[in-house]
């Protein structure tokens, strides 16, 4: 093998190393925040919350990490990415214990917040060091491999926990996922390399409004938003509406996460190379039809079959991933170096803060039925998630229109960006 060849060999092996263990991160930090779906049920069970109480669990954790990835981007491109990691990280891992060790309904908001303002932007971080060490080239394949992490956090991490639960209640999972992080962490500290921030002579607060002003930067914060607004409208609430109105039992909850998460993992790296090799708007699009179609019937589901219910929700959960893998690629492609990881900690804000208030919107509509015990509202949800899909859509091309390069398959250089 020549000097060459084995120099590439050596420099993919370390890209699959970097990527997998940074999934391993978002697989901890991802499963930590859908980890409380499937346990809406029980917990409002538990501690005989309403849903609306149960929407600001799920929503607490997103506006926590909102609030502290704004922040962050004053100073994220000021730090080795590396460190800045590490130091989250074990913040997250400890708050995650304080949520298995809650008592009350107050004291697990508050664990959740914690949790949050950790996980979040350290989930920033991951992000801005894919788009800092896999070329533009083959980035929508390292965005999969890390996307990864949503997939596997359901097929393997959420029926996990869902077994952990009935055999030692809630708590068990939180407990698993503080276990795991420890491993995680000590990986990470020995494998991923140190990344020196890029030399800035600007004030942070001049850095911080280059960031929040600029024109392409705005439109991706806009189709960062819309783009999880749709989801996250919907997503908290399928787990208690399956269960309330489509007669499945929490036992049978798992395997809906089973069969959706061994789906969209096989087809996640699929997405990866038509966003490679195909104009990231087209293959948007195109997974937004399915998005609308599979959103509609999961919200609008009554007494159903569990081989029907199965189908539509594993369509469901590849639609919801195929649709990140584009959008990210293309707005990680529109941003500059020397900005990104102070973007990607705005725009991590953003993304938490739209699925937040999608999680309080989605509680607000959906009430429960004093006799039966029914959701109702979640059709209504769905119909405000499918606007959702529309305008991801729509704003994606308008970031398009400005910033072409972001969007073209197979580009190797970032074309330099000209302020609006």
């Amino acid at each position: 093998m020549s000097s060459s060849a084995s120099s590439a060999a050596r420099a993919a092996t370390s890209e699959r190393g970097i990527l997998f263990t940074l999934a391993g991160v978002q697989f901890t930090h991802i499963m930590d925040f859908m980890i409380m779906m499937p346990l809406g049920a029980g917990l409002m069970r538990v501690f005989n919350i309403s849903p609306t109480q149960f929407s600001y669990l799920v929503a607490a954790y997103g506006l926590a990490a909102a609030i502290t990835g704004f922040a962050g981007g004053f100073f994220i491109d000021r730090l080795d990415r590396k460190r800045a990691l590490l130091w989250l990280y074990a913040g997250f891992g400890l708050a995650t214990l304080g949520c298995a060790f809650a008592p009350t309904f107050h004291w697990l908001l508050a664990a959740r917040v914690a949790a949050g303002a950790f996980g979040g932007v350290a989930g920033s971080i991951v992000m801005a060091i894919v788009s800092d060490v896999i070329p533009p080239e083959r980035r929508g394949r390292g965005m999969a491999v890390v996307m990864s992490a949503f997939p596997l956090a359901s097929v393997i991490g959420i029926p996990t926990g869902l077994i952990l639960v009935d055999m030692f209640e809630w708590h068990a999972p939180f407990l698993m996922l503080a276990g795991l992080s420890v491993p995680i962490w000590f990986v990470a500290s020995r494998f991923l390399p140190a990344l020196p921030p890029s030399p800035i002579k600007t004030h942070p607060v001049r850095q911080m409004w280059e960031i929040m002003t600029h024109g392409i930067h705005l439109r991706g914060f806009m189709v960062t938003a819309a783009l999880v607004f749709a989801g996250a409208s919907v997503v908290p609430f399928m787990s208690p509406s399956l269960v309330a109105n489509t007669g499945l039992s929490e036992s049978q909850l798992k395997f809906v996460y089973l069969f959706g998460g061994a789906a969209t993992f096989i087809t996640t790296s699929f997405f990866g190379r038509l966003t490679d090799r195909h104009d990231k708007i087209h293959v948007l699009a195109g997974v937004t039809v399915f998005s609308i179609a599979t959103a509609i019937v999961v919200t609008h589901l009554g007494p159903t079959p569990i081989w029907l219910t199965l189908i539509v929700t594993t369509v469901f959960f590849v639609t919801m991933a195929g649709r990140f893998t584009p959008t990210m690629a293309m707005i990680s492609n529109a941003v500059e170096q020397r900005y990104r990881g102070g973007f990607m900690s705005v725009n991590s804000a953003v993304q938490q803060a739209a699925g937040g208030l999608a999680n309080i919107v989605a509680g607000m509509l959906i009430t429960r039925e004093a006799t039966s015990g029914r959701l109702i509202g979640y059709p209504r949800v769905g119909w405000i998630a499918v606007s959702a899909f529309i305008l991801t859509v729509v704003l994606a091309w308008r970031l398009r229109s400005i910033a072409p390069h972001a969007s073209r398959p197979g580009h190797t250089a970032i074309t330099p960006i000209v302020a609006e």
